[in-house]
C-alpha cells in the first residue's frame, strides 16, 4: 500500500481546502481509510475516517465543518475542510487501516501513511 497525500496549502481564516490521498496497491475498498493531523509540538490526532465509502466518523473538533469521502474509481479519499480556523493548521496525513471496522480512530489502529501535506490557516 502506498498513500500520497496533496492538496495542502496557506488559506485564510474561514476559507476552504480540499485534501486528496491516492491509494495504490493496496484493498482500497475494504480498508479503512483516515485522515489525521499534527500541530508543532502537539501528538498526532484523529480527524475524519470513512470504510466502504458510507461510513465516516469525525472528531468532534471538526464536525460539521470537514467532510471525508472517497471515490472508489480512482482510489482516493478526500478531506474537504470548510470554515477552516488557525487552529487547524497541521501537517494532515491520511492513513490506511487494514481489518474489521471498528471506528479506528488511534494512530496505532493504522497500518499504512501517507507522507503528509501541511495545512496553514492564516487569521
Amino acid at each position: 500500500v502506498q498513500l500520497q497525500a496533496s492538496g495542502g496549502g496557506l488559506v485564510q481564516a474561514g476559507g476552504s481546502l480540499r485534501l486528496s490521498c491516492a491509494d495504490s496497491g493496496g484493498t482500497f475498498g475494504t480498508d479503512v481509510m483516515g485522515w489525521f493531523r499534527q500541530a508543532p509540538g502537539k501528538d498526532r490526532e484523529f480527524v475524519a475516517g470513512t470504510w466502504m465509502g458510507s461510513s465516516t466518523y469525525y472528531a468532534d473538533s471538526v464536525k460539521g465543518r470537514f467532510t471525508i469521502s472517497t471515490d472508489d474509481a480512482d482510489n482516493t479519499v478526500y478531506l474537504q475542510m470548510n470554515k477552516l480556523t488557525p487552529e487547524d493548521s497541521a501537517v494532515y496525513y491520511c492513513a490506511a487501516a487494514t481489518g474489521p471496522f471498528r471506528l479506528q480512530k488511534e494512530v496505532h489502529d493504522y497500518d499504512y501513511w501517507g507522507q503528509g501535506t501541511q495545512v496553514t490557516v492564516s487569521s
